[in-house]
């Protein structure tokens, strides 16, 4: 872009050159890619050098004795897709995740939404703290924990037997193996809901209940579909530290219950089939990935017809 400028004389000037509309905002950004530059090389460095390696050693294959031989052959794939306990294991996986998920869904929902709506300024950074707190610890000291509870002589049992009636067998069980996810998952899903309701202005549910509404309408109507991008968000998260749970089946599951992530173990840490333990890897994180993008996109367009 240029302009023409008339000198006193009469004579008209040279045309000045005026940078591109974007060559500004390029400069500016150079600097910042420059110091972004390097973290970002070494963070998919770190992700994606692991896995092109265990993508490699999925397509070698696996001799009793060698561990592993330099091969490249898709055998250890259509031994999954032959094997029909390995296809019961995913299906379990789906399962128990879906199962999980939903229920941290619908128990961690009205908690966010109470701390955000009901809970006082005093007490609401307080109940967060509560929240939070277990996620300070690991997965397996929390899982010991309803080992102790959901035990044959337990604590569950124990108030089950003052109450007259006879124990029941939780341990070891797909039932126990959910209630644990659903502990250890449930923080996950409070606190990624809560930071979402904060962010829908109040005025609105006060707008829909002075029209009528009635307060599971304004919720339904109202919160529901403005909060749908933290819910998916919540919901993928829960998802996908669920499909690959392994504390929590290995403990509570016992060795009778099978999900993906204690199958990959058994497969690289006791066989010592690294190649079929890495296909195994790969078939769980691409059956994530696509449920996980699938659900995106149809999420996505419901909220834009909402919003429409």
């Amino acid at each position: 872009m240029s302009t023409a400028t008339t000198s006193p004389g009469g004579a008209s000037a040279p045309p000045l050159k005026l940078p591109a509309p974007g060559a500004r905002e390029r400069r500016r950004l150079s600097p910042a890619f420059g110091l972004a530059a390097p973290g970002t090389l070494f963070v998919v460095l770190a992700l994606m050098g692991p896995l092109a390696l265990m993508f490699r050693y999925s397509l070698n294959r696996f001799v009793p004795g060698q561990m592993m031989v330099e091969a490249l052959t898709l055998a250890n794939y259509q031994k999954f897709f032959a094997d029909s306990y390995y296809q019961e294991v995913l299906a379990t996986t789906l399962w128990v995740s879906g199962l999980s998920t939903l229920l941290c869904l619908l128990a961690g929902f009205p908690v966010a939404y109470f701390l955000v709506r009901q809970a006082s300024d005093k007490w609401k950074g307080r109940l967060l703290l509560l929240v939070i707190l277990p996620l300070l610890m690991g997965n397996a000291v929390r899982t010991a924990a309803w080992m102790v509870i959901l035990g044959d002589k337990g604590l569950f049992n124990a108030f089950v037997g003052t109450l007259g009636l006879s124990p029941v067998k939780l341990m070891y069980t797909p039932t126990a193996v959910v209630i644990g996810l659903v502990s250890v998952l449930l923080p996950f899903m409070i606190v990624t809901l809560q930071s979402v309701i904060e962010g829908i202005d109040a005025n609105l549910e006060a707008a829909a209940s002075s029209l009528g509404a009635s307060h599971l309408t304004t919720l339904w109507r109202v919160v529901l579909p403005l909060a749908l991008p933290g819910i998916l968000a919540g919901t993928m998260l829960c998802f996908i530290l669920s499909m690959n749970a392994y504390a929590t089946p290995v403990l509570i599951g016992g060795p009778s219950f099978q999900m993906m992530a204690p199958a990959v173990y058994q497969q690289v840490a006791k066989a010592m089939n690294w190649p079929f333990g890495a296909a195994l890897a790969f078939v769980l994180m691409a059956v994530t990935l696509v449920l996980t993008t699938t659900a995106n996109v149809l999420v996505q367009r419901r909220y834009r017809r909402w919003s429409e």
